[in-house]
């Protein structure tokens, strides 16, 4: 069981480090700017009812073998959004509201990720 565990901490560390990023992002923002903070993770909480966004989410983690792909075209994919909405593309989107997809998807995609991991041990 501990040879398992170990196993399954090895393959998903990537997993482990956005969860964990996102926590101490939770953490700072209430530290230097609570209201802002707030506002991020309200948008993200109300994006978990949106039922679209977190199945391809998971589907992503779940399904996508290279997860670091996964990681990389979530961030792409953030920063030439923050890029259209700088030049004026996107007049009905805020950096809040990008942010909080952001880690809405990171975040299921990950543990999605991490479940797969786990089942292929066995545990």
């Amino acid at each position: 069981m501990k040879n398992q565990l170990k196993t399954v901490f090895e393959r998903a560390k990537l997993n482990f480090v956005i969860l964990a990023c996102i926590l101490i992002i939770a953490v700072l923002g209430k530290i230097t700017n609570p209201e802002m903070t707030n506002a991020i993770f309200k948008s993200a909480d109300e994006l978990v009812s949106n039922l679209i966004l977190l199945f391809i989410a998971i589907t992503l983690g779940a399904f996508i073998p290279n997860f670091k792909l996964v990681v990389f075209g979530a961030l792409a994919a953030f920063i030439a959004a923050v890029v259209a909405i700088q030049t004026g593309v996107f007049t009905y989107l805020t950096m809040n509201d990008l942010f909080a997809v952001l880690i809405v998807v990171l975040g299921f995609a990950s543990i999605a990720n991490l479940y797969r991991h786990y089942r292929e041990v066995g545990l």
